[in-house]
């Protein structure tokens, strides 16, 4: 076997012509016989004891080609790519093939290119990173949030409230028929929560125990296909009404919901970690900015196929996570309003971009050439045994020490790419501190005072 011919196209794909000699197309004719021969009744013959010139007489001399020519094609692709010295990705497919008079074979594949990266400047990239700052405001909202949770529940017998907590029954209606899933026995619904469609629960303010009321909403454009923009009625019944008490903002409460003696400390600590929340949001934020940076820096072209692969691994990733959450792929789209083809078709430019990204870190670690020692080595093998509960022995039967060289080369690349990131200028406030602004008096002016608006990350990358 030989390449007779090799021409790249367009798109990083190229078209392959490899030649068969006769000898090794008659031994794959041969046994493209053997095994179909079974499938075969020739009158005069038990099922499958026909010579192979009497089926070649009935049905042609070229009954066994496709089936040759199907056996051959890996082979013979696999000796072309070898001649060549080229890498593909994705499926090939056979074009063409032709027999030819001394009974040689030519197979003609199409196949998808991997990509040859060209990357300048992949140390220094410079990004935004936002400001971390913690607000009195925000202080308080938090420490509100915990003051919720821990509030009591109690039966009131009065009219509900937003912030209320009512016991209810319901039952959806649409035409004056009943619809799927539109039931519900002794649910307790927050008012104001948004829990239910727009209009459900303003419509519950101001009912008392014991009420029965209709509640007139119309379903949203973005909702199930079958009931989007319909309008509906629920017939509801109010069982109680509850109503949240908070615990006094005391001593007492901080011992409560942490290891602190005194408000003074819980509250120092939720500002602290707060701080440290949001420093982890703004160092997150700026990677994905580098990353995206860094993924516009490759020049390469980037076959189709390639791009499918990887929207068919997210895909794959996806449809795991909503099985985890109890939710079918199907399902969630019909919840969505849209197809599966419109999905992956929007999932598109994120795939692009991870695919970039790999070959960026595939592109550094080579050039970089990281040393990974014998030990390096073993201590990933325990990382991954104690990330999945695993035998060190097990992993090893199952990831190869080539395998976890590459990703820990790979890991090294990325590293140092947000290793030497440069944080471009950020906002002059100072990080944590909100006490000049609570000094500041307010000015009664008719216009609003503006504010720096920072610059957002960009998507983060798979």
């Amino acid at each position: 076997m030989n390449v007779k011919e090799f021409e790249k196209k367009e798109k990083n794909t190229a078209e392959i012509t490899v030649y068969v000699t006769p000898e090794e197309f008659e031994a794959a004719v041969q046994k493209a016989y053997v095994k179909g021969r079974g499938r075969i009744q020739i009158p005069g013959f038990r099922k499958g004891k026909a010579p192979r010139k009497m089926i070649e007489a009935m049905y042609g001399q070229g009954a066994f080609y496709e089936d040759a020519v199907e056996a051959l094609a890996p082979e013979a692709l696999d000796a072309g790519l070898r001649e060549q010295a080229v890498e593909t990705v994705g499926r090939p497919s056979i074009l063409d093939f032709n027999i030819g008079e001394d009974k040689s074979l030519s197979i003609k594949f199409r196949v998808s290119l991997y990509p040859e990266v060209k990357l300048e400047g992949y140390q220094g990239i410079a990004a935004p990173k936002p400001a971390v700052r913690v607000t009195k405001k925000d202080v308080e909202r938090e420490i509100e949030r915990v003051r919720t949770q821990n509030a009591r529940i109690e039966a009131v017998e009065r009219e509900a409230k937003n912030g209320d907590i009512v016991n209810i029954d319901f039952e959806g209606f649409i035409d004056g028929k009943p619809f799927e899933g539109g039931k519900g026995e002794k649910y307790d619904l927050e008012l104001g929560s948004g829990q239910f469609i727009p209009g459900f629960e303003d419509q519950l303010v101001g009912k008392k125990p014991g009420d029965d009321c209709d509640v007139n909403v119309t379903f949203p454009d973005a909702y199930a296909p079958e009931l989007a923009g319909k309008n509906a009625t629920f017939k509801v019944h109010i069982h109680e009404v509850k109503a949240k008490e908070l615990p006094a903002l005391d001593d007492e409460f901080a011992k409560d919901v942490s290891e602190f003696d005194t408000l003074e400390q819980y509250t120092a600590s939720v500002r602290e970690e707060l701080s440290e929340q949001r420093r982890g949001e703004a160092q997150s934020a700026f990677e994905e900015v580098v990353l995206s940076r860094l993924a516009e820096k490759v020049e390469c072209e980037i076959p189709d196929a390639m791009v499918d692969e990887q929207v068919d691994q997210m895909m794959s990733n996806f449809r795991y996570n909503l099985a985890s959450q109890g939710l079918e792929m199907e399902q969630y789209f019909n919840m969505m309003g849209m197809s599966v083809e419109e999905f992956r078709k929007s999932t598109r430019p994120t795939a692009e971009k991870q695919i970039r990204l790999d070959l960026a870190f595939e592109h550094i670690a080579k050039t970089e050439d990281f040393p990974v020692s014998d030990e390096d080595v073993e201590k990933e093998y325990q990382r991954i045994a104690d990330q999945y509960k695993m035998g060190v022995d097990e992993v090893k039967r199952a990831v190869t020490a080539d395998s976890v060289k590459t990703g820990l080369k790979l890991e090294r690349a990325k590293q140092l790419v947000l290793d030497t990131a440069v944080a471009e200028k950020k906002s002059a406030e100072a990080e944590g501190d909100d006490k000049a602004e609570e000094k500041k008096p307010e000015k009664k002016t008719a216009r609003k005072s503006s504010k720096k608006t920072e610059e957002k990350a960009g998507e983060k990358a798979e």
